[in-house]
């Protein structure tokens, strides 16, 4: 897999009733510990919202928002895998965390990965 590049990706849920692309250059991914990261498990991308398509209706969606509400984290109300989120970065532009985990293709092994300490946020 070719991860210098930008390209398209395309990703879903485990029960594939969720499904997306996005595109970018996949060049690393964040792991988080904040309290709803670090039981996801995911490894996130960060993305312009506009580079991610829903294929699938967006009513097939859940969000679960907590703290400061300023994330919505998507999630499959059938199988529970959560395939991405969507916020503002600091400047005020929609942005979407996406787990690479969900990417078709994509072997997270691969990718060089940053810690984050949501915990001290």
């Amino acid at each position: 897999m070719s991860r210098n590049k930008t390209q398209t990706y395309r990703g879903s849920c485990h029960c594939g009733q969720i499904q997306f692309e996005v595109d970018g250059e996949l060049t690393g991914a964040m792991d988080c510990n904040c309290s709803i990261c670090q039981r996801k498990g995911s490894l996130l991308w960060f993305v312009p919202r506009a580079q991610l398509r829903l294929l699938t209706p967006p009513e097939a969606l859940r969000s679960y928002t907590f703290n400061q509400h300023a994330i919505r984290h998507q999630f499959c109300p059938t199988c529970g895998i959560h395939p991405f989120g969507e916020g503002t970065d600091p400047k005020g532009n929609a942005m979407a965390a996406v787990n690479v985990r969900c990417l078709d293709g994509v072997d997270v092994y691969e990718i060089p990965v940053r810690f984050y300490d949501g915990r001290a946020v």
